[in-house]
């Protein structure tokens, strides 16, 4: 069994800052790329920025040069720090990863269970 399990969501004015966090844990063999996607009311989930196992990122034009992705490989733990944040940054955020579990041949996706951010004007 996998899992991934966020913190660090919370309600923040606008220009604040708050840092995401995605640990994954279980029976994992090896994991590949770990992302962040959002998911405001009345739309659909977006990707924010991604990071594979090799360091490489990719952001959302949305949030490029205000949020920063990382992971520790060591904790399996990816992060999502957000800087400068807007009114329209306000959404539930999922943390994903594709991970190849124990015993298992390929790739599977896995979502956390989502975490919301709330950015006051």
């Amino acid at each position: 069994q996998v899992q991934l399990v966020e913190s660090g969501g919370g309600l923040v004015q606008a220009g604040g800052s708050l840092r995401l966090s995605c640990a994954a844990s279980g029976s994992i063999f090896r994991i590949n790329a770990m992302g962040w996607y959002r998911q405001a009311p009345g739309k659909q989930r977006e990707l924010v920025a991604t990071i594979t196992s090799g360091i490489n990122t990719n952001y959302a034009d949305s949030v490029k040069g205000r949020f920063t992705i990382s992971r520790d490989n060591a904790k399996n733990t990816v992060y999502l720090q957000m800087n400068s944040l807007k009114p329209e940054d306000t959404a539930v955020y999922y943390c994903n990863a594709q991970i190849t579990p124990m015993g298992f041949v390929g790739i599977r996706d896995y979502w956390g269970q989502g975490t919301q951010v709330t950015v006051s004007s």
